[in-house]
């Protein structure tokens, strides 16, 4: 019982799960996952069991599989498997086997939870597991947030037994005589966390037999370290980065103070995907390259006159639009632009919204994103402008000048810089007598 209260008290105390969760869990067959479901049953949680067959070890995966679908009839559980082509899938994608059943298990594990509406996926890696994850995490270059190895809890992904060592899950399975099945390629240091579970920490307990003991404490150190950065980082975030609509501005001015920190300048850009090479470059380009563009995974950033602008990743849409005579609204996805008759009284003084003349216009027209070498007569001036030249003059940076759409007539002519500039020769004169009001929303 000792070993199921201790369950208990650190899924409450870690928040994993709710009786009103249902339970997905991966089960291989090996003592770890055949004890989580034993004890899931114990505890009284609504699950299913879902096996992986990886098809890697012939007979023997197929044993593992009879095995989980017994034991899973046994506790009443709705069962189900995948089997998978690993090593096709591995050579296709050019990935190690490894690598390969991950990506296949944790996809499979995704699209199982919504079909049969479960609410968390269990993973059962313990203690053990925690301390090999922190070890190998020093062979790679992870920073502190590797050294806190394996977390309770990310997204849906639950790890109810990080409470329990190795040798506990041991003595829990005989003490309940639960079925279970050896996967020799656990035993094979050919593999990293094998090398680091059968041959590194052996050494260190020869140094320190109370090492895994320590190395928990530890982890707990880095844990509260870390969560005291985060603190720190995300106070300065607040402050330097201003969320506005889609896009996030940051003042260069309040940036300066912490962009020769490399660490700090790491950590604010984190949830961005910005590497530290990119970092390096934007602390190089800061006061010297405007208009330039760093780029992660996820994000884009522009330097511009006296801020960046960060937004997520995304390719510009095309925009093509014929507009009919008499059209009275144009769908222009996160806008529309209305066309209304008018009064010769107004005289365009508002960028959203232009008086034209009427009878000029020649249909359809056609609303579409400018382009490289487009030229035309801006409001109150008599000699063309290249639309780019007009760009820098308003100082419009480079991200703005994605979303501009422009207004042609039927002739090819730029009737509106929809949002910016009216086309001089299209305005409304003493002349006119029909007059077409656009608004743009």
């Amino acid at each position: 019982m000792a070993t199921i209260n201790k369950l208990k008290s650190f899924i409450k105390e870690k928040q994993l799960l709710s009786t009103a969760d249902k339970v997905l869990l991966a089960v291989s067959g090996g003592k770890d996952s055949m004890l989580m479901a034993c004890l899931f049953h114990d505890l009284g949680y609504q699950c299913i069991v879902a096996h992986c067959n990886f098809q890697l070890r012939a007979e023997e995966s197929d044993l593992d599989e009879a095995l989980v679908r017994q034991y899973a009839e046994e506790l009443g559980y709705p069962f189900f498997v995948k089997r998978f082509d690993t090593e096709k899938y591995a050579k296709k994608h050019k990935e190690s086997i490894q690598m390969a059943a991950r990506t296949l298990r944790y996809a499979w594990f995704e699209e199982l939870k919504l079909a049969e509406g479960c609410t968390v996926i269990c993973i059962a890696q313990h203690l053990n597991d925690h301390i090999e994850t922190a070890l190998l995490n020093l062979t790679r270059s992870t920073g502190l947030q590797g050294l806190l190895g394996i977390s309770p809890r990310r997204e849906d992904i639950v790890r109810p037994l990080l409470c329990l060592t190795a040798e506990e899950v041991e003595k829990t399975v005989a003490e309940y005589n639960v079925p279970y099945r050896d996967d020799q390629s656990n035993f094979s240091t050919k593999y990293a966390r094998n090398k680091v579970r059968l041959e590194i920490i052996p050494k260190f307990e020869e140094i320190q037999p109370e090492f895994k003991a320590i190395m928990i404490q530890n982890i707990k150190h880095f844990e509260d370290s870390y969560s005291f950065i985060k603190k720190q980082v995300n106070a300065i975030r607040e402050q330097v980065f201003q969320k506005e609509e889609n896009r996030i501005l940051i003042n260069k001015a309040a940036l300066a103070p912490h962009i020769s920190d490399s660490y700090l300048l790491f950590e604010l850009f984190k949830p961005y995907d910005f590497n530290r090479e990119i970092l390096i470059d934007l602390q190089d380009c800061l006061d010297r390259e405007m208009g330039q563009v760093f780029q992660s995974s996820s994000h884009e950033l522009l330097l511009d006159r006296d801020k960046l602008i960060l937004r997520p990743r995304a390719s510009v849409g095309k925009l093509e639009i014929k507009i009919e005579q008499g059209t009275k609204v144009v769908d222009l996805g996160n806008a529309e632009l209305a066309l209304q008759p008018g009064s010769i009284d107004y005289r365009n003084k508002e960028k959203h919204q232009v008086d034209v003349d009427a009878e000029l216009l020649i249909y359809p027209l056609v609303i579409r994103n400018w382009r490289e070498g487009d030229v035309f007569v801006p409001f109150g001036m008599i000699g063309r402008k290249k639309l780019s030249d007009f760009f820098i003059q308003q100082k419009i940076n480079r991200f703005e000048k994605e979303r501009v759409a422009i207004l042609l007539n039927g002739n090819g002519e730029i009737v509106w810089i929809i949002n910016h500039r009216l086309d001089n020769r299209y305005k409304v004169t003493e002349n006119t007598k029909k007059v077409l009001t656009l608004v743009y929303k």
